[in-house]
């Protein structure tokens, strides 16, 4: 029986890890491109359009993450669409970071002043150089502490993708746990890779608030 070493566990989680970090940036990445297109929508949309908008973001608001990868997982297969656990929870995890993060800038765009608005308009700016040059520079402040903090979430999130076979750092703690029976120091050091990703982020989030703040 082949017995795993202290190398052989660091090598195996961190190549887990190239995984999770893969995954976290294609579902903050490809979130990010639909939320600000589900942004733009909702803003100036039909009134139907707004409200199928709304639906999508409660749905997948309302939903439990690992039931939303289940259907996704084995609904395209229903529909006869060959898919790996790759493909999968990077639908998945796009699909409900752009619900998540068109709320979020939605809510920061809103707060921006109506006279801030109304200043643009008065100076004949279209509808996209009033985001471009008014709107986003003021809504950017409010909205970087939210998007990180959703950033982390995205990252920790990843780790409910195991449930469909995806090999990211839980998955393969629970492989190596499985094999050594170590299961305290394996899920611990688990624990530290998630905050050495997560924590780096927040701190990153702080400096840049502060940084635009003056």
């Amino acid at each position: 029986m082949y017995e795993f070493t202290l190398w052989d566990i660091a090598r195996n989680l961190l190549l887990a890890m190239r995984w999770t970090v893969g995954l976290s940036l294609i579902a903050f990445i490809g979130g990010g491109l639909l939320g600000a297109l589900l942004v733009v929508l909702r803003l100036t949309g039909t009134r139907f359009l707004r409200r199928l908008i709304m639906l999508y973001v409660q749905v997948f608001q309302g939903t439990p993450l690992l039931l939303q990868l289940f259907l996704v997982y084995f609904g395209l297969s229903m529909f006869g669409l060959e898919t790996t656990a790759l493909v999968a929870a990077s639908i998945c995890l796009t699909l409900y970071a752009s619900a998540y993060l068109s709320e979020i800038w939605r809510g920061c765009v809103e707060s921006i002043d109506n006279g801030q608005w109304e200043a643009a308009s008065s100076l004949a700016l279209s509808f996209s150089e009033q985001m471009r040059y008014v709107i986003l520079p003021q809504a950017l402040r409010a909205g970087i502490a939210p998007t990180v903090g959703f950033m982390v979430q995205v990252v920790k999130a990843t780790a409910l993708t195991s449930v469909i076979g995806f090999v990211e750092m839980t998955r393969a703690g629970q492989i190596i746990t499985n094999a050594t029976f170590q299961p305290f120091f394996i899920y611990g050091s688990v624990a530290l890779m998630y905050f050495a990703l997560c924590f780096p982020l927040s701190l990153y989030s702080r400096r840049l608030e502060h940084s635009l703040r003056r």
